[in-house]
């Protein structure tokens, strides 16, 4: 699955929520992700109600709206740097596979928040100042003490 948590993704089809408006064509983020039945949770997207019961004397009986999950393959991607929604391609990066926008029309940049363009590494320091220094004893003279109580 191509899709990861907290991902921005646009659908590209599904069927009604409460509001009997179509989901087609809203974007959120991806809430949770269910590898084994191949869906996705959005945020905003398939509203639906649900009726819950009170469990407890101080609890109220009511009807919430949550989000509904829908098949991963009905979502696409959006790419944090040109804001277009893409297929997502696999690369290796400093060892690493990594999702990023490729294709024809793909800007090359990385869907993944740890290898995108627009995070740096951090500067290279001089060595020599980041490289511990060694832990020197000052060696001073031994003071002369009397040998008092010495048996000769």
């Amino acid at each position: 699955m191509n899709v990861k948590v907290n991902d921005t993704v646009v659908v590209l089809a599904g069927g009604v929520d409460t509001t009997e408006k179509t989901i087609k064509g809203r974007t959120g983020t991806v809430l949770a992700v269910d590898r084994k039945n191949n869906t996705v949770t959005v945020k905003g997207v398939k509203m639906v109600k649900k009726h819950e019961k009170a469990r407890k004397a101080q609890q109220v009986s009511q009807i919430v709206e949550v989000e509904a999950p829908i098949d991963a393959s009905n979502v696409m991607v959006i790419c944090p740097a040109c804001n277009k929604p893409t297929r997502v391609y696999h690369a290796i990066v400093d060892g690493k596979k990594v999702r990023v926008h490729g294709g024809k029309n793909g800007c090359g940049a990385s869907l993944d928040r740890a290898y995108t363009k627009a995070s740096k590494k951090p500067a290279d320091k001089d060595v020599a100042a980041e490289a511990p220094k060694k832990r020197t004893r000052k060696r001073t003279a031994k003071t002369e003490t009397p040998e008092e109580g010495k048996k000769e």
